[in-house]
């Protein structure tokens, strides 16, 4: 497998004994070099030491030599200059240009890690790697936590600026987006990011001041004035939409895209729309006022969000009346908006500003909050990685995503850390744990 061999090549793990070329001359590899991942050779900045004489350049790895022609090295320029070729199965000679022969080196992946890796890609519990992190220093843990929580960050970063750029390059509407896909809390997180982004922000602005035109276009653009039920807020609702949509040539979504199915009422889309609309109406939050919030209490009241009348009564249109609720958001849904939602966008347009100082107040607010309690989460902390904030949960998510799902072992450090362990200490191990 020629990815585990340049996994073999760039962490050294090499048979200790001295490496020769095919045509004999003595090889010492002083450092792998960067891995490249676009077009080129695989290795870049290679340093090696040929009978003595240290070359620094390319490196190009196949599973068999081969290969070189079979991807059309041979004739892109781009391969004229590497200093070794490295292969599983050596079963041709290279040449430059020039017609002198290219170095090449036979490197074959040690059992051991085959035998590990596949271990790693087969093993079906959760976390795969689940043996090895008794194992693991405090330091390594930490710093692989820290590197996750940043390309979390760095992930939500990109799906904002995408946003963004879908939105007209508005910060102001990607703020309301990317805070309306959290209101749907997982299950409607995508019908509320189509609903959101269904509203021209700008015609809504023209009526901030009244809540029952903010909430005329909010439950028309959802899709959900189009039937005939009884009562008078509907009814009116349903007028007043009419006429909206006429005046800004709206378009509401399909209200087939709700989903109710194992929701609590408190969460029912009507529940959430309308908070939006309440937090839209009071203008609690926006981007100015999000970026003077200095701490994660200023953060929090500025979600402090709650309902109309109608909705302190009604969990839907053709419900019939209940006993008033202040229908707001709980503590620990403030918490996911603030995790998934606010602290994203203040890293995001930290660095769309070039404001570290923004960014840092990111990684602070998730280093405040609880972390979240999910089967993920669970799984690690049985396997000995406990969270104490959700700093810690979002590095963990993370790495459940893009790597323990994918299987993609080799980018991993705790991977990197199970592959490497040699029989004997697998066995010390095992007899360790039992």
């Amino acid at each position: 497998m020629e990815q585990l061999l340049h996994y073999t090549w760039k962490h050294k793990i090499f048979p200790l004994h001295e490496l020769r070329t095919t045509d004999g001359r003595l090889l010492e590899v002083l450092n792998p070099g960067i891995h490249n991942t676009d077009a080129g050779p695989d290795f870049t900045g290679t340093k090696i030491k040929l009978n003595g004489i240290e070359w620094v350049g390319n490196v190009e790895i196949h599973q068999k030599t081969s290969d070189w022609f079979r991807h059309h090295h041979d004739t892109d320029a781009a391969y004229e200059n590497i200093i070794l070729h490295v292969a599983a199965e050596i079963d041709q000679r290279l040449f430059y240009p020039n017609g002198q022969e290219i170095p090449q080196l036979q490197l074959s992946v040690p059992s051991y890690v085959e035998e590990n890796y596949s271990e790693l890609s087969h093993n079906d519990c959760r976390p795969p790697c689940r043996h090895v992190i008794g194992e693991l220093s405090t330091f390594l843990i930490h710093n692989w936590m820290t590197s996750l929580t940043l390309e979390r960050f760095e992930e939500r970063t990109r799906q904002i600026m995408l946003r963004r750029e879908a939105l007209d390059k508005n910060w102001e509407d990607t703020l309301f987006v990317t805070l309306a896909r959290n209101f749907g809390f997982g299950i409607n997180g995508d019908a509320f990011e189509q609903w959101a982004q269904s509203i021209p922000m700008s015609a809504v602005g023209k009526h901030r001041d009244s809540l029952f035109q903010i909430e005329a276009i909010f439950f028309g653009q959802a899709g959900l004035l189009e039937d005939n039920h009884e009562g008078d807020y509907y009814q009116q609702l349903q007028k007043e939409y009419r006429y909206l949509r006429q005046k800004f040539t709206l378009t509401p979504i399909d209200p087939k895209v709700w989903k109710f199915l194992r929701l609590r009422p408190q969460n029912f889309p009507y529940i959430r729309i309308a908070q939006l609309a309440m937090l839209y109406y009071e203008q609690r939050l926006n981007l100015s006022r999000l970026l003077n919030a200095q701490n994660l209490d200023e953060v929090s009241a500025l979600l402090l969000t709650h309902v109309s009348d109608y909705w302190r009564t009604h969990y839907t249109f053709d419900t019939q009346p209940t006993k008033p609720v202040e229908k707001t958001l709980s503590p620990s849904s403030i918490q996911l908006v603030i995790i998934n939602s606010v602290a994203p966008i203040l890293f995001a347009y930290g660095k769309y500003k070039s404001d570290h100082s923004l960014c840092d107040r990111a990684f602070s607010l998730w280093e405040q909050l609880k972390p979240e309690n999910n089967a993920i989460i669970r799984d690690w902390a049985s396997a000995g990685i406990p969270c104490e904030n959700a700093a810690d949960s979002q590095a963990l998510i993370q790495l459940h995503r893009n790597y323990c799902q994918r299987r993609d072992c080799l980018r991993c450090k705790f991977g990197y850390e199970y592959l490497r362990r040699t029989p004997d200490f697998l066995r010390e191990g095992e007899e360790g744990t039992s």
